[in-house]
């Protein structure tokens, strides 16, 4: 309905108007008591039809000053997703800041980043809490609908409180580093770690093929495919690296600074992938040594479980069988002429004891503590080298995981290897997306080296939070890096 703002005006007929007859002095005519009922009651028409739609106007207003008195409520799945984003991207700031800032103590010194240690700290705690609180959320506590949407937005608030803190060391942190005035020293840390990886590759490529001979695939199945991807990195750092002088002496400062993040962080991760192996290795041969003599602690709290059978203190025969059945496995595997993986058996051994309500003191907590770090330490090198595609949920596990190997060694495998599961089966249902991007390119993206925000792989990130970790993007007057010559 649309209503006319001019003024109605009577329609007239064409022929001969009527001839005006003269009335008495003192009578009213019927036109003049019905023209005005007419008015009258178009008023009232009107001003009814105006009121309906100032009503319905100020039921579905958005400006400032009128509020619906039913505003609409974000569906909980929408905050969920929220609160998944936060988590994931407050993660993502907390490790490129920590990668950032290990190549800037290598630089100045530990004194010198003191005060980005202490921010990288807080934001971490916070971002702990964050992980707790949705840890139980996804547990179904809090049961009330509206307790869990105040759970969520707690959860967005810690993860937004962690980036604030990082933003807010973020300008100090570049005035350290002075990037536009001393990119030579930068470059030459950079090359030297660079360097030393390179050397090192070669050997961890030795030990790997060495575990293979010695132990079955699934002992060596964590960083399967790891050396592979070291070299990927290391080739696409000094790539970076060499654009990243060349553009240095052309005085194109923004994309040098650009470059050199992105070499960092390749360098950062191939470190990582290559320490995986290294790792694996040492926790492999620690395993092995540790299991005569965990057997020997399993059999003593399985007769002293045994002993209490039947009093307050006991546990029911069934556990007992189990136990007796997990720790003839563990010595028929260790005493047979197939190779075994020791990890595998020893983890097998303190869950056997853990079931008893074995104490954590001595052998078997040493041992749990032996597998518990094993685990957590491989499943965090995973997620920090295929940040791009992992979830919350994988991340979430891993944090409970860390927060076990602290206070309680022996719980802390499960969570572990159940978050490198979830970051495993994120990775292939991300599958790759930069299949047509510059050779390197989809590495980089997996890793979070670059944030893969365009079909180039976008910008790294750099040391800060949200508001701060792409600070360094190119002039668009710059060319792009790949039209820097590398040769």
């Amino acid at each position: 309905m649309t209503i006319n703002a001019e003024v109605p005006v009577a329609a007239t007929r064409t022929g001969p108007a009527a001839p005006a007859r003269p009335e008495a002095e003192g009578t009213t005519s019927a036109a003049d008591l019905v023209l005005p009922l007419v008015a009258v009651g178009g008023a009232g028409v009107l001003a009814g039809y105006g009121y309906v739609r100032r009503t319905r106007r100020a039921r579905t207003r958005t400006t400032p000053g009128v509020v619906s008195p039913q505003p609409p409520v974000t569906p909980l799945p929408v905050l969920e997703r929220q609160a998944r984003a936060a988590l994931v991207q407050a993660d993502d700031c907390v490790r490129s800041s920590r990668d950032e800032l290990a190549f800037v103590e290598a630089r100045f010194g530990t004194r010198a980043v003191e005060p980005f240690v202490l921010a990288l700290h807080e934001a971490e705690r916070e971002l702990s809490a964050a992980f707790a609180i949705r840890l139980r959320y996804d547990e179904g506590v809090p049961e009330e609908k509206a307790a869990r949407r105040h759970a969520l937005a707690g959860i967005v608030g810690r993860c937004a409180e962690a980036g604030r803190r990082l933003d807010a060391a973020a300008p100090e942190f570049d005035q350290l580093r002075a990037l536009d005035r001393e990119m030579g020293e930068a470059l030459e840390v950079a090359e030297g770690r660079f360097r030393e990886l390179t050397g090192r590759t070669g050997t961890v490529e030795a030990t790997l093929a060495d575990l293979r001979t010695r132990y079955p695939a699934s002992a060596t199945a964590a960083v399967t495919g790891y050396v592979e991807q070291a070299k990927d990195r290391l080739v696409f750092a000094t790539t970076h690296l060499n654009q990243s002088r060349q553009a240095a002496d052309l005085g194109r400062t923004e994309q040098a600074v650009r470059d050199l993040r992105a070499a960092e962080g390749a360098i950062g991760q191939a470190d990582i992938l290559l320490a995986g192996v290294d790792e694996l290795a040492n926790s492999l041969a620690k395993a092995a040594e540790l299991i005569p003599a965990a057997l020997t602690g399993a059999e003593a709290e399985r007769a002293r479980a045994q002993a209490a059978t039947g009093t307050a203190d006991g546990v029911p025969r069934s556990l007992l069988g189990d136990t007796d059945a997990a720790l003839a496995a563990v010595r028929e595997e260790v005493t047979g002429d197939r190779p075994y993986d020791p990890l595998t058996a020893l983890r097998s051994i303190v869950r056997a004891v853990s079931a008893l309500g074995a104490g954590q003191d001595g052998v078997l907590g040493a041992a749990a503590w032996l597998v518990g770090r094993a685990d957590v330490r491989a499943t965090d090198g995973f997620v920090a080298t295929h940040r791009g595609a992992v979830g919350a949920g994988a991340r979430t596990l891993l944090a409970e995981a860390e927060r076990l190997l602290a206070t309680d060694p022996a719980a802390a495998d499960e969570p572990a290897l159940a978050a490198r599961q979830l970051a495993e089966q994120d990775v292939r249902v991300h599958g790759n997306p930069y299949s047509g991007a510059a050779e390197h390119t989809t590495g980089a993206v997996l890793g979070g080296v670059l944030l893969g925000e365009s079909p180039n792989g976008g910008p790294p990130p750099a040391f800060g939070g949200p508001n701060t970790r792409k600070r360094e993007e190119p002039d668009p007057g710059e060319p792009p890096s790949n039209s820097v010559r590398t040769d």
